[in-house]
């Protein structure tokens, strides 16, 4: 059951049970029907573990491929469907588990909804699924390439893979190229392309010649780890600076560096990217581009 059908379920109980109360109980043949209502939405949810519910995301679109909410061009329907395939080259995890299931169509501008799966053995992550986290990073990522800065959208780099950009754009590139926009709606946060000058904008912000990526090597000696906020500062040994950086969520425990690291003379691999023209940002992916000096 998706939430949305549990929902439906919870809104009928409370609605049938406030038309009982108001009904006197010797009047049992005008309230016989309204019960016996009540008693299948209640058996409906009756063994339902609100955890383990699916949600649904709508994608939607509008310009010169949609016929209003009547139709949509096929050729542009099936390839504009697929924009869920975003896995580790994007930011959907595990794609085989974690497969997006077309449900029906989306009300309003023709599109289409999307069902999650259900969670099984995973934990959720601050209340949400990794697919669910995805997918809202893929709506702020949307936003922040409309209204943010080039340092906005650096920021995300950091939780979503760099390639998931490239897929991203590709995908808006393609939308652009049939004079369409679209809107991405996900629990109870919605992003909305105003227009096609809009979505083109965003389009070319996530373009991969306007993200600059390459990794340096540095000698030097870690300052200081902060595990919680995964951030580092690195004082390389030839240059009056300290470079700032995050700790990549391929490195589990970041307090290793303060454990086995810290004011240690290392030789390290910082990874470096520049959206536009925004500041550079670094990150150290991996414990393995750390080597001890003597």
């Amino acid at each position: 059951m998706n939430h949305d059908e549990y929902l439906s379920y919870i809104s009928e109980i409370k609605m049938l049970e406030t038309l009982l109360a108001e009904i006197p109980e010797d009047n049992v043949l005008e309230r016989i029907s309204f019960e016996d209502r009540l008693a299948a939405a209640k058996s409906a949810i009756v063994n339902i573990t609100e955890s383990k519910l699916t949600y649904k995301v709508r994608l939607t679109f509008q310009g010169k491929p949609v016929l209003g909410s009547h139709a949509i061009v096929a050729d542009f329907g099936s390839k504009a469907a697929s924009a869920d395939n975003l896995q580790e080259k994007g930011p959907i995890p595990d794609k085989q588990k974690n497969q997006l299931l077309i449900t029906e169509t989306a009300i309003g501008s023709f599109g289409f909804e999307f069902e999650l799966p259900e969670p099984e053995e995973e934990t959720p992550i601050n209340g949400s699924t990794s697919v669910e986290k995805a997918l809202k990073l893929v709506q702020e990522l949307l936003q922040r390439a409309v209204e943010g800065t080039d340092d906005d959208i650096a920021e995300l780099i950091d939780e979503i893979h760099p390639r998931a950009f490239k897929k991203t754009a590709e995908f808006l590139n393609y939308v652009a190229q049939h004079d369409s926009w679209c809107s991405l709606d996900f629990k109870n946060r919605s992003f909305r392309f105003q227009n096609l000058k809009q979505l083109e904008i965003a389009s070319k912000r996530l373009q991969e010649n306007n993200i600059h990526e390459k990794t340096e090597t540095y000698q030097g000696e870690f300052q200081g780890v902060l595990p919680t906020n995964r951030v580092f500062e690195f004082r390389p040994a030839d240059q009056p600076i300290i470079i700032k950086g995050k700790i990549g969520q391929s490195i589990k425990d970041p307090d290793l560096l303060n454990r086995n690291y810290l004011h240690k003379h290392v030789k390290v691999e910082i990874d470096i990217t520049q959206v536009g023209t925004g500041k550079p940002r670094y990150t150290l992916s991996s414990l393995n581009k750390i080597h001890f000096l003597p």
